[in-house]
């Protein structure tokens, strides 16, 4: 599969998106189960299927554009709000960025670390063996370190902010048991990480809400950069509410690109903690 990635990192991004569009709908007709989902997260966040339609193509160009991402030349990448980053960074203050499953979300960190320099990023290992090992020689590129859904990778994030430097999760991703609260999300409760708040507390480090937007014609991406409002409570579920609450903003601001398929309000799994 390696070989498949690295062969297609080397094509243009817009014959990726291209290629894309036919995943996204092919994978729209044969499964009933996405299908379903789709529709039935659309509907809880108060949308119609017309008001989302682009997201079934935009799911499939997320999956043909991963190959470049993590093996080819940085596409081009237009910065909106990053002022906000460059006075935190010249304060030494560590940056907690939060993004949904929402446009293309591996653009965000790699692109921040050609531009302004270390971020580490938590991702969730893969269960089938070939997909963890493609992922684990991915994700590392310079000045971009990926750790894994463990009290191992929490506690490296917690050193990168405690050395001023930024991290980056998607807060939307369901944990497993134990690591998260009942909040609401688009009306209807979801399992929650509770992570971000206990990384801003424990380190003071500043949050950031990011998004890539995904640009037409294989024009590139414009990722989007905003603080925060206010801190995050002491409160866990208090919290992961703030939290749920700043992704549907940040959805309804592109509903076209979020991922709608994703199983969001499914039961955590249970996982042992290394």
């Amino acid at each position: 599969m390696k070989p498949l990635f690295q062969l297609l990192s080397a094509w243009p991004l817009g014959l990726l998106h291209f290629l894309g569009v036919a995943v996204g709908w092919l994978t729209w007709l044969l499964s009933p189960t996405y299908r379903r989902r789709f529709r039935e997260n659309a509907r809880q966040a108060g949308l119609g299927f017309a008001q989302v339609r682009a997201a079934v193509a935009q799911a499939g160009m997320l999956v043909m554009e991963t190959p470049r991402l993590w093996f080819g030349a940085m596409p081009p990448v237009q910065w909106e709000g990053a002022e906000v980053i460059g006075q935190l960074l010249a304060q030494r203050r560590g940056i907690l960025f939060l993004t949904p499953h929402l446009g293309c979300f591996e653009v965000t960190a790699r692109s921040y670390a050609a531009r302004f320099g270390p971020v580490t990023v938590l991702y969730r290992p893969a269960r089938k063996p070939w997909l963890r090992e493609l992922v684990a020689t991915s994700r590392d590129r310079p000045n971009m370190t990926a750790v894994p859904t463990t009290l191992a990778g929490v506690r490296k994030m917690l050193r990168a902010l405690h050395a001023g430097e930024a991290v980056g999760l998607l807060p939307d991703q369901v944990p497993p048991e134990g690591q998260g609260v009942w909040a609401p999300f688009f009306g209807r409760d979801a399992y929650t990480m509770t992570l971000p708040a206990r990384l801003a507390q424990q380190t003071g480090a500043a949050v950031l809400l990011v998004w890539g937007e995904r640009l037409p014609a294989g024009r590139g991406y414009r990722v989007h950069v905003r603080p925060l409002e206010g801190e995050l409570a002491a409160d866990p579920r208090h919290a992961a509410a703030q939290v749920n609450a700043e992704m549907e903003r940040m959805v309804r601001a592109g509903p076209q690109q979020y991922l709608w398929g994703y199983a969001r309000y499914k039961q955590p799994r249970r996982e042992a903690n290394t």
